[in-house]
């Protein structure tokens, strides 16, 4: 059936192959211009991504082959969510599975859409911070190294190219600014107590 999508027109879509991550759809269109064309898009299992930061500032990463792009990445916790799962709990989940830990609190910091050209694959982003650590629960398929670094470390890894990932990229980038929003509030609110009059 015909459908509207944004400035698109989709004639008609096909699933051309699908798994437990991801489905292939080829779509016969008329492009903006009104000429036909066809797109091919990716449709991912919406995700979470957890950085796991100590209270002594150290963030807890993961190290991992990553088969597209053949090589071994530096990233956040991060995963799928599963059928009929609440996004927290797939992030505590994943938090356990991969490093073993409990998170007193998990901050939300939004949702991320890593492609958006042909790839459709939403994660929602969480800082998880009050950890205890415990056994990790991870997949037979899964071969992780865990990294700590300072964030500040995180932060110059992403800015130099070491982590490329742009799930974790932008979560580290993110909590970092956080939390610096939030150590400036809180010199300021005690310069502001300390200068009134008693």
């Amino acid at each position: 059936m015909e459908r509207k999508h944004g400035a698109w027109t989709v004639k008609s879509s096909e699933r051309i192959y699908g798994d437990e991550f991801a489905e292939v759809w080829v779509d016969d269109v008329l492009r903006p211009d009104g000429e036909p064309a066809r797109r091919v898009t990716m449709k991912m299992k919406p995700g979470v991504a957890v950085l796991a930061l100590d209270a002594e500032g150290f963030a807890h990463l993961v190290r991992t082959f990553r088969y597209a792009v053949g090589k071994e990445c530096v990233e956040v916790v991060q995963g799928g969510v599963e059928e009929g799962e609440e996004v927290r709990a797939a992030a505590r989940r994943e938090l356990k599975e991969e490093l073993g830990a409990e998170a007193e609190e998990l901050t939300d910091l939004g949702l991320v859409d890593a492609i958006t050209s042909q790839v459709y694959s939403p994660s929602r982003i969480f800082l998880a911070r009050g950890l205890r650590f415990g056994e990790t629960e991870r997949d037979a398929t899964e071969s992780l190294e865990p990294v700590k670094v300072r964030l500040e470390e995180a932060v110059r890894m992403v800015m130099d190219g070491e982590i490329t990932q742009g799930t974790s990229c932008v979560l580290i980038l993110k909590a970092a600014r956080l939390l610096e929003s939030a150590e400036f509030g809180m010199r300021n609110a005690d310069r502001k107590s300390r200068s009134v009059p008693r």
